[in-house]
């Protein structure tokens, strides 16, 4: 199974932080991804209550999404932070986001004070710290590799 990539956008949209580990794509425009992913992220968020067979909604809202190639999991933390990881469809990565948001970027960004509040994430430590973290996840390796 593989990671592809992870957002964070703050409550209005902005995006603090992108990472990416085994995506293909073409050239494009970032920023224009951003919009397109938030909107989207808004879009299902609000229908998350009807709950068709491809979102997943609990009693804690939308928390995942699938199509035919990919599974995108989302964490909205109480602040209105809200975090999508992007995956290969066989993997279940609720607690990843968690520990993401909690151990990850909570300490290493939240509590820092060089990092300044709803302000794209410069930390070297967390990208290094979420880098490590994520490339040790079992679903972290590319489809069809042994690791």
């Amino acid at each position: 199974m593989t990671i592809h990539n992870l957002y964070i956008f703050d409550r209005s949209g902005r995006c603090l932080f992108y990472s990416e580990w085994h995506r293909r794509r073409g050239p494009g425009i970032q920023e224009e991804e951003f919009k397109l992913m938030f909107g989207m992220l808004f879009s299902l968020r609000s229908c998350g209550q009807m709950s068709p067979t491809d979102i997943v909604s609990r009693r804690d809202g939308f928390v995942s999404f699938h199509t035919s190639r990919y599974r995108l999991h989302y964490l909205e933390t109480p602040s209105g932070l809200r975090l999508a990881l992007n995956t290969d469809l066989g993997a279940s990565a609720r607690e990843a986001l968690q520990h993401i948001y909690g151990n990850l970027f909570v300490e290493l960004v939240v509590k820092n004070p060089l990092c300044p509040p709803r302000a794209p994430v410069q930390s070297l430590l967390f990208r290094q710290r979420l880098d490590a973290f994520v490339r040790s996840l079992p679903y972290f390796g590319p489809r069809g590799a042994n690791s």
